[in-house]
């Protein structure tokens, strides 16, 4: 069976289903309690330079998403509106500024502020309904800088995806278990379908360990995406946390899968220290977006962040220092030759309102 007919069956299926549930809870009484509007948000900006590589305008930093620029640079102002009522409510996620281009580059100019744009129905005490465009709901990583314990980010965030456009429906199965299925548009196409491609989503969590899938037809393809992500972490003490990420991305012949742990140690109210160790390989025939030089699309990078956080009020202060070691030369030294590592330092300011 082709991938398109599956994708349309899932697709159908879930449709179904969905109207079912509308029909039994159509009757429900009106909501009884007031609506609350809330604003919140971030700002922040960075300073970012590399150790023994080129710097100025022939600076190059590792091909990750974000905190990519040279010197003093501004990440983005995130502002988040949500409605929220007894049963139905929306979220309207709105960035600005150079991490915000680069989150939402699927969009068109014209709508490249949205980040987030949904509404969602609380069908029942286990069951809620969302429709819009919404972050992934894949990986470790989000785009916000205010949920990242790193402030740079991820090979395997930065390849994807971001975002889906479509209709979820989240079930809390026990106090254990909960399941999300989705039918959305190509991975990262956020404003509407262009060619009538559809992607099936699910998420499987148990005690905040989740799996979660994605497959489907995207636009410009001849075959089927399909991703598998592990996302998780354990609280090993009262201080301790280890975060655990893993994807595998196959699509059309090419793609990518890696590893990532993330422990982080609190030492007192206002400051933490975090690392990510991270493994990251392009099948060959991959797009070789890695580095300068990227070894036709068939190499792979081990990344090392060191981040320390320190909260002042509502400010948090990052400094970082990161290293990336590619298996072949992806990068450059400062006489901008061919280069298999990259050192950076990074200190960045976050506020959250």
């Amino acid at each position: 069976m082709k991938a398109i007919t599956k994708t349309n069956f899932v697709k159908n299926i879930f449709l179904v289903a969905i109207s079912l549930v509308s029909l039994q809870t159509f009757a429900q009484e009106e909501e009884e309690t007031p609506k609350k509007f809330t604003l919140s948000g971030s700002v922040d900006a960075y300073f970012r330079t590399n150790i023994g590589g080129p710097v100025g305008e022939d600076a190059i930093a590792p091909a990750t998403s974000f905190a990519n620029l040279n010197g003093f640079a501004l990440g983005m102002a995130n502002f988040i509106a949500s409605y929220e009522g007894e049963k139905v409510g929306f979220v309207a996620d709105l960035v600005f500024g150079p991490r915000g281009e680069e989150a939402v580059f699927g969009s068109l100019p014209s709508n490249n502020i949205v980040n987030q744009l949904y509404v969602y129905w609380n069908v029942s005490e286990s069951v809620t309904l969302t429709m819009g465009n919404f972050n992934t709901f894949l990986g470790y990583e989000v785009i916000s800088p205010v949920a990242n314990f790193n402030y740079s980010t991820s090979y395997m965030f930065s390849y994807g995806p971001f975002s889906h456009t479509g209709i979820k429906a989240d079930f809390a199965l026990s106090d254990d278990f909960s399941l999300m299925l989705a039918v959305m548009n190509s991975t990262d196409e956020t404003e509407f379908n262009i060619d009538g491609s559809y992607t099936a989503g699910a998420q499987l969590g148990y005690k905040g360990q989740f799996l979660n899938f994605l497959y489907g037809e995207q636009t410009n393809s001849n075959d089927a995406l399909f991703q598998i992500d592990y996302t998780g972490g354990f609280d090993l003490s009262d201080s301790f946390f280890l975060g655990l990420n893993a994807t595998y991305n196959d699509t059309d012949g090419s793609g990518f899968y890696g590893a990532a742990l993330y422990p982080q140690l609190t030492t007192s109210e206002s400051f933490a220290i975090g690392l990510r160790a991270e493994y990251f390989k392009e099948f060959e025939g991959g797009v070789g977006a890695l580095g300068v030089y990227d070894g036709g699309g068939d190499s792979s990078v081990f990344d090392i962040t060191l981040t320390g956080s320190y909260t002042v009020g509502d400010l948090i202060i990052k400094p970082e220092l990161r290293l990336d070691t590619g298996s072949e030369d992806i990068f450059l030294n400062k006489d901008l030759e061919p280069n298999g590592s990259l050192s950076s330092f990074v200190v960045a300011a976050i506020y959250s309102f």
